[in-house]
């Protein structure tokens, strides 16, 4: 019955690990999202909105103050000069973001270079353009990877190349010769760089997020991809966006007036406001991912499960304390049998068994959760 294109397509890890947590009653240190609410005064903007009527279908790029409030905040904190009128598209969250973009530009014949472990939502989105994935592997402990390694991927089939910084799972924050790396390649063999940048205002230990397109020659190869979702602890408005080079994003737009047409309009307005209070934002939201993922680290240190404390992100890599059993198998023992709920990364590989080794924390979460998942772990042996 299925069209081949998601013939053998598996249900999400998060689901299953989500489900597992609910019927357990876990826990749950696994599901990427806050278990908080975001500011009250954006949900004031929203519903100011409402009350003024503004209900209807948004222009298919997105209202105007959203894009012109986006605009400044890429020209004040990274000197890029996006056109207002046609470099802006705003998506049903990131992943609509993700998936028009890959739409648009990846069909059968060619291949895409990602960085493993991957975010799942790129993987099946390459495999439903038709495209082919190529995996260059990130490796513990500061999740590195090889240059020569990501050169030796690079055939005439190569079109494109996926970056996600910070990372997610690993909370990698690639450094600037990385970046300057894998731009050099990109402009030598013609290719398009797809960056996934929703966690850039999530950093520690004064790690520095640095867009791809700031590169010399990058701008008019990338597409460049955020969202609110994270930066305002609001994942489910699913307000997102692709921006960059006019060109590059009409292909995006075409694809996208046929996904979504326009995204939730009182929720546009009310982050076009909340991406104008920034400056007075960030400091707080930062100081409180930082002391979350301070106790989640510190928590762990004192469990069998060794932590690799990340730069950017709300989520932790921890290795598994023992060699007879995989991800899954000791994923499936946490939430069963000690109640919290974790996600096992091996799905995010495509080439290696680092995947085997390890599980994905998240730390967006209260203290108290932070707290009592971790006590729980610590009753493994």
């Amino acid at each position: 019955m299925f069209a081949n294109r998601i013939e053998g397509m598996e249900t999400s890890i998060f689901t299953i690990m989500s489900k597992l947590a609910f019927e357990h009653k876990a826990v749950n240190l696994g599901q990427g999202f806050p278990d908080f609410d975001g500011p009250a005064w954006i949900f004031d903007a929203a519903y100011k909105a409402m009350k003024e009527g503004k209900n209807q279908y948004a222009p298919m790029p997105g209202i105007l103050s959203l894009r012109k409030t986006l605009a400044n905040n890429y020209r004040k904190y990274y000197g890029l000069d996006i056109d207002i009128a046609n470099g802006f598209c705003i998506t049903a969250g990131a992943t609509e973001a993700l998936y028009s973009t890959i739409m648009a530009y990846i069909q059968h014949g060619n291949e895409v270079i990602m960085f493993e472990p991957v975010y799942d939502a790129h993987l099946a989105d390459v495999k439903m353009a038709g495209g082919t994935a190529r995996f260059v592997t990130l490796r513990r402990p500061d999740f590195s990877f090889d240059f020569d390694e990501l050169a030796a991927e690079i055939n005439e089939n190569t079109k494109m190349i996926i970056l996600n910084n910070p990372h997610n799972p690993t909370g990698k924050v690639y450094s600037y010769d990385e970046l300057k790396y894998i731009a050099e390649l990109a402009i030598k063999h013609n290719l398009i760089v797809l960056s996934d940048e929703v966690y850039e205002f999530i950093t520690y230990d004064n790690a520095k997020h640095i867009p791809i397109a700031t590169l010399p020659g990058m701008y008019e190869r990338t597409i460049t991809i955020s969202s609110a979702g994270k930066t305002f602890s609001l994942t489910g408005w699913k307000i997102g966006w692709a921006c960059g080079e006019p060109k590059l994003i009409e292909g995006v737009m075409k694809s996208h007036q046929w996904t979504t047409f326009a995204v939730n309009t009182p929720a546009q307005h009310a982050m076009a406001y909340a991406f104008s209070q920034l400056d007075d934002y960030l400091p707080d939201f930062k100081k409180m991912y930082l002391s979350k993922r301070d106790l989640m680290y510190k928590l762990l240190l004192g469990t069998a499960f060794k932590p690799h404390k990340p730069l950017g992100s709300y989520f932790m890599m921890v290795d598994l304390p023992d060699d007879k059993m995989n991800a899954e198998e000791i994923a499936n023992d946490l939430v069963i049998n000690y109640g919290v709920a974790t996600i096992p990364p091996h799905v995010f590989y495509g080439r290696s068994e680092e995947g085997n080794k390890m599980l994905r924390l998240c730390f967006a979460k209260n203290d108290e959760t932070i707290k009592a998942g971790i006590e729980k772990l610590n009753n493994y042996e």
